[in-house]
């Protein structure tokens, strides 16, 4: 087998919207710098994702200098600037409570016409803490942003071949929403890892990723599709957390501000 590699990177500038292949990303406290840093909030302040919106897998939002760009197919597409304003918006990110800064009037109308229901968005500013459950995080306070609650997701393309030799025919690793991606690794080796090293950045891998319905979604259209959670159920699911898991929810450890790349090596350290 070849010596493990990243061969993927992902970023998710909006939750939930459609994902952005890269050839290398640049790491912070939280993750991946620009990594799910603006939210969709319903008229309550809870956040809206695919789960219940499987539309806003064609919503495109691209990071530009000044703010966000979103697009949407037969809707046109709007600017959004980073909002200047302090946090002014408490919403909500599962359990979590937030304060985050509400991005303004032009863009809730263009969300909530473009999905013919009452959304905002809202943007955490890079030095806003959201904390990452210690459960799992341990007693040293970790910072994520608007991602479920991890700040990076890892997925072995092992793991991905294996399922995909049990299904009636293959899903793509899209369909996972991972943020790297790492090949050489034999099937489940994820598992039984702790902690990686990639460049400078080191990764601690802290708790088995349980999966909800995202993955039986078309990643491009959104649309009902080949489910793998029953499949994956047959050997995947995990008693004490109630649920089928795939990939490794992980933290950031050390190399915070390092640059990582497609084809860069992966070293594991325990």
């Amino acid at each position: 087998m070849s010596s493990p590699v990243v061969s993927g990177l992902w970023l998710y500038p909006l939750k939930s919207a459609r994902g952005i292949k890269q050839h290398s990303v640049t790491t912070c406290h939280r993750g991946f710098a620009g990594d799910r840093d603006w939210m969709i909030v319903d008229d309550r302040g809870r956040f809206v994702s695919q789960r219940t919106c499987p539309a806003m897998a064609m919503l495109s939002a691209i990071p530009v200098s000044s703010g966000l760009q979103l697009d949407y197919p037969g809707k046109g597409g709007v600017h959004v600037p980073f909002p200047l304003q302090p946090p002014d918006a408490e919403v909500q990110v599962w359990e979590d409570h937030v304060r985050a800064v509400d991005a303004g009037q032009t863009a809730a109308d263009w969300l909530s016409r473009t999905f013919d229901r009452p959304m905002r968005l809202v943007w955490l500013p890079l030095h806003a803490e959201r904390r990452v459950d210690p459960k799992y995080a341990g007693p040293t306070p970790r910072s994520v942003a608007f991602a479920d609650g991890y700040p990076v997701l890892l997925v072995n393309v092992a793991s991905l071949d294996d399922l995909n030799g049990r299904l009636p025919r293959p899903i793509t690793m899209e369909r996972f929403r991972p943020n790297i991606a790492v090949s050489g690794w034999p099937a489940f080796e994820e598992d039984r890892i702790r902690r990686l090293r990639c460049a400078a950045l080191e990764l601690e891998l802290v708790k088995p990723c349980t999966r909800c319905s995202i993955p039986s979604l078309d990643p491009l259209t959104g649309a009902s599709d080949l489910d793998p959670t029953p499949v994956l159920k047959t050997f995947r699911y995990d008693r004490i957390l109630r649920g089928v898991t795939f990939g490794v929810n992980a933290l950031v450890t050390a190399g915070k501000d390092s640059v990582i790349e497609v084809g860069q090596p992966v070293e594991v350290l325990d």
